[in-house]
């Protein structure tokens, strides 16, 4: 980022895409749960003998899974401790505002997934009767089954790992607006990794995820809004001098 003593001027948002987009995904992931798609998709990474072909995956458990969540912490904690070094180092004050809306937005992002999971009960692929497991299937907005094993699989909580880094796109995008497109890039890339990998183990249906990455956008474009956003409209302009006549 470019050091900077003052806030700069946010560049035009527009939010009939910024928020049209994802309720539109939400209204056609709505729309989806009266198909078969997410069964379809999950039973590509199925054998009825061996279970779900990532189930017991080295690299997608231990490598893209636990180290990967571990690289995307350390990067959190990293932020934290920037943004507090923002109160005492001169110059990193002038992006105090930018960290704290990172430290803000991941803190959010990542930590809506375990409330909602309790709430919503969702069962994972892995447990249902369809897939070698016990547990009866149904649809996000119906009631669930009785059972002594609620599940805890919506939303996707590894996909909100990489979906989280949208806040670095929101970040950057008034300063440094060709990083913050590579950002955008990056976390979306990420998130999606991530979302198939689980995938490939059973842990998540595409839907799982996909709502996640709606939810990350949403709240990491919420904390932009209120922390960050300053559009041209709201910047006082210095007042001109009329010249006196003699």
């Amino acid at each position: 980022m470019v050091s900077t003593t003052t806030r700069p001027v946010s560049r035009p948002l527009n939010f009939r895409v910024a928020l049209g987009l994802p309720a539109a995904i939400a209204v056609i992931l709505v729309l989806l749960e009266l198909t078969t798609l997410d069964m379809d998709l999950a039973r590509l990474f199925y054998d009825p003998v061996d279970g779900f072909i990532g189930r017991h995956s080295f690299f997608l458990e231990d490598i893209l899974h636990d180290r990967a969540k571990q690289v995307v912490i350390a990067f959190s904690v990293l932020s934290i401790l920037g943004f507090i070094c923002t109160f005492f180092l001169t110059r990193l004050k002038p992006f105090k505002r930018e960290l704290g809306c990172l430290v803000l937005s991941l803190a959010l992002a990542t930590s809506f997934v375990t409330p909602m999971k309790a709430v919503t009960a969702v069962q994972c692929p892995w447990s249902l009767k369809e897939f070698g497991g016990k547990q009866t299937y149904s649809e996000l907005l119906s009631p669930r089954p009785a059972t002594d094993k609620p599940g805890r699989c919506w939303p996707g909580g590894h996909a909100a790992t990489g979906f989280t880094l949208f806040a670095l796109f929101f970040v950057l995008r008034d300063r440094r607006p060709r990083l913050a497109r590579l950002a955008f890039i990056f976390a979306a890339s990420l998130g999606t990794l991530f979302s198939v990998s689980r995938m490939m183990q059973g842990a998540h249906f595409f839907s799982h995820n996909a709502w996640t990455a709606v939810f990350c956008w949403l709240i990491c474009l919420g904390c932009y809004y209120y922390v960050l956003y300053r559009p041209v409209s709201t910047v006082k302009r210095p007042a001109t001098t009329q010249p006196v006549n003699a």
